[in-house]
């Protein structure tokens, strides 16, 4: 699919510097620059290569769910397949709020695939516990179960990482519980990346959190109430506060493009971009029974909204490669800063090399940017081609 070079490589321009060089057909590997500046044409003949994605939150895909009590062994290396083909080399599955039992059952079901699976072992970079140490407040709370939701407790986290064999990297929690600030202390020394999510936090707590270890802000502007105070409010709090990178779920959905313009130019470089995508993504259009409860409808245009419920959304439906496609080709950023939102910046941010070893010069997705839209033509793990499109994009 590259452009034309030698019998065991092709040319192919960084999509972060633009420089058009030859790759190695085997491995994806560079093997010289050719040195050619390249252009910023979109519709050149010369695709684009760059780093795997990396989805540092993500529900389930291809009506895998991964908060579902039947998710298998067999539904995660599967999921772990369709997301190669779309360009994700590593991802995060995302527990939410449940049960104890239930928790402990999903994390271990997690863990023994990763055992399983060698090829799953490497894309799976973590796992993301998000809840049950968030706010009881509606609005805030979102779609996570109140009977569920609890304070901070270090005991019963130790349990839930015992369950996953310590695949826990990132934990999703409010910072407004009396006891959240030590919580958070204690999992920055065990290597955890604490996020802020699901909060009502002031800005007192804000600000403690991040001085005691919290360093992201998940899917900022979403999981609040539509109504806030004016200028002191959750939102502002951690937009504002430097130490920290603030995910979005750019889907066309969930936030509007002036708020992702506004993030983009606050945060810059630590402005990341996470799916949140639920087991409808990369499903047809049409109507399906949600865990949470009640029908969701998928839409033709992608997005998941209640059945019923007014145009109220269900969560995303939109993978990572299409928040990509949304921000470059919705003109809200070049395509080279939305590919690094979904590439070298989160993996910068869990410091993916060091503790998973990944490589960024090492997973690679081979693709094209034509018509405002991605085409994804090959995908490396490690060095290693596992997944190559049978035919071009139209």
């Amino acid at each position: 699919m590259g452009g034309q070079s030698g019998d065991n490589g092709f040319l192919a321009r960084d999509c972060r510097s633009g420089r058009i060089a030859e790759y190695s057909s085997e491995s994806g590997d560079l093997i010289k620059d050719s040195g050619s500046p390249g252009n910023d044409c979109s519709d050149s003949d010369v695709p684009y290569i760059g780093s795997g994605l990396v989805d540092l939150q993500i529900n389930g895909v291809k009506g895998i769910d991964f908060n579902s009590c039947s998710l298998s062994e067999e539904g995660l290396i599967s999921a772990a397949g369709y997301l190669l083909t779309r360009g994700i080399t590593t991802f995060f599955p995302t527990v939410i709020t449940n049960s104890v039992n239930n928790t402990r059952l999903i994390l271990s079901v997690i863990d023994r695939a990763c055992l399983a699976s060698p090829l799953l072992n490497k894309c799976i970079g973590g796992i993301h516990l998000e809840g049950p140490f968030i706010s009881r407040s509606d609005g805030y709370r979102g779609a996570h179960k109140k009977r569920y939701v609890r304070a901070p407790d270090r005991e019963l986290f130790k349990s839930f990482q015992e369950a996953s064999g310590g695949r826990i990297r990132i934990i999703s929690l409010s910072p407004e519980w009396d006891n959240a600030t030590d919580f958070i202390r204690i999992c920055k020394k065990e290597g955890l990346l604490v996020s802020i999510a699901h909060s009502a936090a002031s800005a007192v707590q804000v600000i403690a959190a991040v001085k005691a270890g919290a360093r992201l802000a998940s899917h900022l502007g979403n999981a609040v109430p539509l109504m806030l105070p004016r200028h002191s409010n959750i939102i502002y709090e951690q937009l504002a506060n430097e130490d920290l990178y603030a995910s979005i779920v750019a889907d066309g959905f969930h936030l509007p493009d002036s708020f992702i313009r506004v993030v983009i130019k606050t945060k810059r470089r630590k402005a990341i971009l996470a799916s949140d995508a639920t087991c409808f993504a990369g499903m047809p259009p049409g109507v399906y029974k949600a865990h949470i409860g009640g029908d969701v409808v998928l839409g033709e245009d992608g997005s998941l909204r209640m059945k019923g419920g007014k145009g109220l959304l269900a969560g995303s439906a939109k993978l990572l490669t299409d928040n990509v496609q949304q921000l470059a080709g919705n003109d809200l950023t070049d395509l080279s800063l939305a590919w690094y939102m979904a590439s070298a910046g989160p993996a910068r941010l869990i410091n993916l090399k060091q503790t998973t070893g990944y490589d960024n010069q090492r997973d690679r997705v081979l693709f094209n940017f034509k018509n405002r839209k991605i085409f994804i033509y090959e995908v490396w793990k490690n060095g290693v081609s596992v997944w190559k499109s049978q035919r071009s994009a139209n």
